[in-house]
C-alpha cells in the first residue's frame, strides 16, 4: 500500500542534549491535528533528558499519543513523529504509520513483520523491565491448561518512592525485574502493574508442593538489595499463589491470597476454596452499601448505657454507643460497621453524627455523658476543629468525658497531649478506656492527664474465676488511687461480678446486670 505524503507526514529527529529539546519543539507547536504519534526512542527512560522531552511535549501537543520505546545505543535519543494531515479513525492511522514504515524498511532491507512488531509489541511488553506484561500473561495463560500462578508484592515500594523520589522507584522495579529474570531461572516472569510481579509454571501444584516451593521462593527473593548510588535500598517481598485446580478467576483468587498475606503480616499465602475469601468480600460489599445507606439518611444514632455509683447503685451518667440502623429496622453494633465505615471513608462522619446526637439529648438532661474517641479522631484536625467548636457552643461541655481507646497505638503523643489541654480548657474530661488491653503501660498514664480510667471488660468478667486476671484488676485499681484517677469496671454481668467489684473499691460500674444499651426514654 503506497502512503501519499500529502496524507501522512514523518519526521525524525536526534536528541543529544537537554540544550536542543527548546529548540526541536518550536516545530511542534503548529501541529493542530488530532492524530499525531510521537516515538521517543532511547536507550532509558530515567534519564533528565528523555523525562524534559516527554514533559515538554505533553504541553506543546497535549493531545499527541507519545510512547516511550528502547534500543541499544547509549548516546543517542531519538525522536520520531507521524502526522496524518486529514481525520480518520485510530486504527486507520495505525495502519498509515505501518505503511510508511513498509516503505522505509525497502531502503533498510528488513520485512514489515519486523516493523510491525517493533511497533506493537510494546503492547505485550512492560516498557519499564522489559518483562512480559498483564496483556501478553493473559493470553499465555489462556493457551495453557496446566499452570500455577505466583504474584508477588514490594511490600515497601510506597515508602521508597515517596523518600528517594519516583525516578528512583523506577530504577528499583528495573532492578528487581533484573534479578528475578536473571536468578528465577525455571520460571516465567511478568511485571504486572505498579510494584507487582507474577511467575508461572507449567504444571498445577497443590498445596504441600506449592507451600514449600513458595518458601524456597521466599529464600531466594528475601534478601534483594538495590544498590543507587552508594545507598544500599533493602527490598522486602511478600507472595501468593491458589492450590485450586480449577483455574477460573486465578487472577482474583491470587490477589485475594496476596491481600490477606499482607493483612496479617507473612511472608506468603496460599488461596484454598475453603477460605471463602469470596463470601467475605461479598459481604464486605453488601455492607458497604448498607453503611453508605444508612449515613447518608441520618441512621445512626446513639444508644445509652447508665454508668452507676457501685456504692449507692444510683446512675451518674451514660456512655452513648454508636450504633446503625438498616434500610430493614435491623440494629448494628459498631463491631459490624465501623471498620466498614472506616474503609469507606464515612468513619468521620459516623463521629461527629454520635457527638452531635449526644450533646443535643444531655443539653436537656442533667446528666453526665461519655463519648468514644479513637486516636485516629484526636490527631484529625478536621475533628479536632470540630471536637472545639461544639465544647464552645454547648452548655453541656462540662459534663462530657471524651473516652480514649486505650487499645490504639498513639504515635503522635503531642497531638494527643494538645487535644487533652484544650477539651479541660471547656470542663470537658478524659477517661482512657480499655484499659489492661492493647498498648497498656502504666507510663501511658503519667503522660495523660486521665479522670477516670475504664478496666477492659476482658479482665473484668473473668474476675470470678480467673485468679490472674483478678490480680491484675486490682493492680490496676491500686495505681489509680495513688494517682487519684476514678475507676470504672465494664462489663458487669452478674451478681458475682458485681460483688468482686465492691469489694475491690471500683469507683463506678457498667454492664449488661446494670443497664442494656438502649434509646433514653
Amino acid at each position: 500500500m503506497e502512503l501519499a505524503s500529502n496524507i501522512l507526514e514523518t519526521n525524525s529527529f536526534v536528541v543529544t542534549s537537554s540544550y536542543e529539546i527548546s529548540q526541536i519543539v518550536e516545530n511542534f507547536k503548529t501541529l493542530k491535528h488530532k492524530n499525531i504519534i510521537i516515538h521517543i526512542v532511547s536507550f532509558t527512560h530515567d534519564t533528565d533528558l528523555v523525562q524534559n522531552l516527554n514533559n515538554e511535549l505533553n504541553i506543546v501537543v497535549p493531545h499527541a499519543k507519545i510512547t516511550l520505546l528502547k534500543h541499544n545505543e547509549k548516546s543517542k535519543t531519538y525522536l520520531n513523529v507521524y502526522t496524518l494531515q486529514k481525520d480518520m479513525p485510530a486504527q486507520d492511522f495505525n495502519n498509515k504509520i505501518l505503511s510508511k514504515l513498509y516503505i522505509d524498511s525497502a531502503y533498510k532491507d528488513t520485512s514489515i513483520e519486523k516493523y510491525r512488531n517493533k511497533l506493537f509489541c510494546r503492547y505485550f511488553t512492560d516498557h519499564l523491565t522489559n518483562l512480559p506484561n498483564v496483556y501478553q500473561l493473559r493470553r499465555d495463560l489462556e493457551q495453557n491448561e496446566e499452570f500455577s500462578l505466583i504474584i508477588f508484592n514490594i511490600d515497601n515500594f510506597q515508602t521508597i518512592n515517596n523518600f528517594y523520589g519516583y525516578l528512583v522507584g523506577d530504577y528499583v522495579i528495573e532492578e528487581v525485574g533484573r534479578y528475578v529474570k536473571e536468578n528465577i531461572t525455571d520460571h516465567k516472569v511478568y511485571r504486572l502493574s505498579g510494584d507487582e510481579f507474577a511467575f508461572v509454571i507449567d504444571k498445577n501444584m497443590f498445596f504441600y508442593d506449592l507451600k514449600d516451593h513458595l518458601e524456597n521462593l521466599y529464600k531466594q527473593m528475601k534478601d534483594i538489595v538495590v544498590k543507587y548510588q552508594g545507598i544500599n535500598i533493602f527490598i522486602d517481598i511478600t507472595l501468593a499463589s491458589s492450590a485450586n485446580k480449577d483455574n477460573t478467576n486465578i487472577f482474583s483468587k491470587v490477589s485475594m491470597a496476596l491481600r490477606h498475606a499482607k493483612e496479617i503480616s507473612v511472608p506468603f499465602w496460599i488461596y484454598e476454596d475453603k477460605m471463602d475469601f469470596e463470601n467475605d468480600y461479598e459481604r464486605n460489599l453488601q455492607l458497604s452499601e448498607v453503611v453508605r445507606e444508612a449515613v447518608s439518611n441520618f441512621r445512626v444514632i446513639p444508644y445509652y448505657q447508665a454508668i452507676v455509683d457501685t456504692k449507692t447503685g444510683e446512675t451518674k451518667k451514660y456512655e452513648c454507643l454508636a450504633r446503625l440502623i438498616d434500610i430493614n429496622g435491623k440494629i448494628l453494633s459498631p463491631v459490624d460497621f465501623i471498620p466498614i465505615a472506616k474503609k469507606i471513608k464515612n468513619y468521620n462522619i459516623v463521629t461527629k453524627t454520635i457527638i452531635n446526637k449526644s450533646f443535643e439529648t444531655f443539653e436537656s438532661i442533667d446528666f453526665e455523658f461519655t463519648i468514644n474517641l479513637s486516636i485516629e479522631d484526636i490527631v484529625d484536625k478536621e475533628m479536632f476543629i470540630f471536637i472545639m467548636k461544639k465544647l464552645k457552643d454547648s452548655k453541656a461541655a462540662k459534663r462530657v468525658t471524651f473516652e480514649i481507646l486505650e487499645s490504639d497505638a498513639i504515635e503522635d503523643f503531642k497531638k494527643v497531649e494538645r487535644f487533652i489541654i484544650e477539651v479541660k480548657r471547656y470542663g470537658a474530661k478524659i477517661a482512657i478506656d480499655d484499659f489492661g488491653s492493647g498498648y497498656s503501660n502504666f507510663g501511658y498514664l503519667t503522660r495523660i492527664s486521665a479522670d477516670y480510667i475504664k478496666i477492659d471488660g476482658s479482665l473484668v468478667k473473668n474476675m470470678d474465676i480467673d485468679k490472674n486476671s483478678l490480680i491484675v484488676v486490682e493492680t490496676i485499681v491500686e495505681f489509680a488511687q495513688k494517682l487519684g484517677i476514678k475507676t470504672i469496671a465494664e462489663y458487669v454481668h452478674s451478681s458475682a461480678i458485681m460483688n468482686k467489684v465492691k469489694d475491690l473499691h471500683i469507683d463506678y460500674s457498667q454492664g449488661y446486670y446494670i443497664d442494656e444499651p438502649s434509646l433514653l426514654a
